[in-house]
């Protein structure tokens, strides 16, 4: 049973010497400079335990090697940087309300994911890769009666054995190499973007009534890249489980979802996922939009949104009014006064359009 006490051997890829054999090559010219870089980390893993080539559970036998991100700096990044982005974007939008909806929800995000996560630590749990470098287990501890659990020495074989085995007498460092289902870092950061892609995607109307640019998809989907990279580090450095990864995705991302659906009037329909909520005020949902729903609380300025159709929207709230029942209100059923549907406006000439009316070069890409 000395197997599991032996240390693994690694192998590793001198990525380096590969890329300088490509860069004699004159056919390396024609790839993308990208495919010639080196690696960003170098990987290992065990080959065997004993001389005849048998592995014992070589997915706890990785090297404890550190954070790339530690939880400390994944819970700032993760929480500052949406932030900055909102109070960044307000120099444009300029909403109170809505910077206040998108922080406390980008907040609520955050600590719920992370409550549900340190939850299942708690009452789940699960040993991480690097389990058996912190462990240290000596086998003869039994031996000497060290036996509290007695379920040492079960199971097939007699290979399992619980901490007792272990010669780390940290409690802390073994809690934690014992605490790996769910990843915290995946949950908070897929909390914190998630909450800020879902915020992104109704203030930029890349999905909405017009057909966006390619520079705007690559903008909203910023967020995703940078929660997957936090996430994905933690496979790199051997701190979790690619389901410990999975698990806290999906928990930041369903936070995500639940807490931006609380501060703002829709997740998904274009129409109203950009008017934050109020405590005390109903919003009223009507199926022909108007200015009052297209000319606040966006960051777009193109095809009427954004741009504040004052003309319209003061013929719509009538004389001393001073916010059309459209939005918020108790009592009424219609965007106007009189109960009447204000009209989506009109478009046909904006600043998209030339003044003699034929599309500019961007409406026709």
């Amino acid at each position: 049973m000395a197997i599991l006490g032996a240390a693994s051997q690694a192998v590793s890829v001198d990525a380096p010497s590969v890329c300088r054999r490509l860069l004699r090559t004159n056919r390396s010219r024609l790839l993308p400079q990208i495919y010639l870089t080196p690696l960003a980390a170098v990987r290992n893993f065990p080959i065997t335990f004993t001389e005849s080539g048998d592995i014992a559970y070589p997915e706890l036998a990785y090297p404890n090697r550190g954070w790339i991100i530690s939880p400390a700096l994944s819970g700032v990044l993760s929480t500052l940087v949406p932030i900055a982005v909102v109070a960044l974007a307000q120099v444009r939008i300029r909403s109170f309300w809505d910077a206040n909806n998108a922080i406390m929800g980008l907040l609520y995000a955050v600590i719920l994911g992370t409550l549900f996560q340190v939850v299942l630590k708690q009452l789940v749990g699960g040993f991480r890769p690097f389990f058996l470098d912190v462990c240290q287990p000596d086998l003869d501890r039994i031996a000497a009666g060290q036996n509290a659990t007695g379920l040492n020495g079960v199971g097939f074989h007699s290979v399992m054995y619980t901490v007792d085995v272990c010669t780390n007498t940290n409690e802390m460092e073994l809690k934690n190499a014992m605490t790996s289902f769910p990843s915290g870092h995946s949950t908070a950061a897929f909390a914190g973007y998630g909450f800020l892609f879902l915020w992104m995607n109704a203030k930029l109307k890349v999905w909405a009534d017009f057909r966006a640019g390619l520079g705007w998809l690559a903008l909203l989907f910023a967020p995703v890249l940078g929660a997957t990279l936090i996430a994905c580090s933690l496979s790199i450095n051997q701190a979790h489980n690619w389901y410990d990864i999975l698990a806290g995705t999906v928990i930041g991302i369903v936070m995500a979802f639940a807490s931006y659906r609380v501060m703002y009037a829709a997740v998904w329909d274009w129409r109203y996922n950009h008017i934050p909520l109020r405590r005390a005020e109903v919003f009223k949902y009507v199926h022909d939009i108007g200015p009052d729903h297209t000319d606040r609380h966006v960051f777009v300025r193109r095809l009427g949104w954004g741009r504040r159709q004052r003309g319209v929207a003061r013929s719509s709230r009538g004389p001393g009014s001073a916010r059309s029942s459209a939005t918020y209100g108790r009592g009424g059923s219609g965007p106007s006064p009189d109960g009447r549907a204000v009209r989506y406006p009109d478009t046909t000439r904006t600043r998209d359009t030339q003044a003699n009316g034929r599309p500019t070069a961007d409406n026709m890409v």
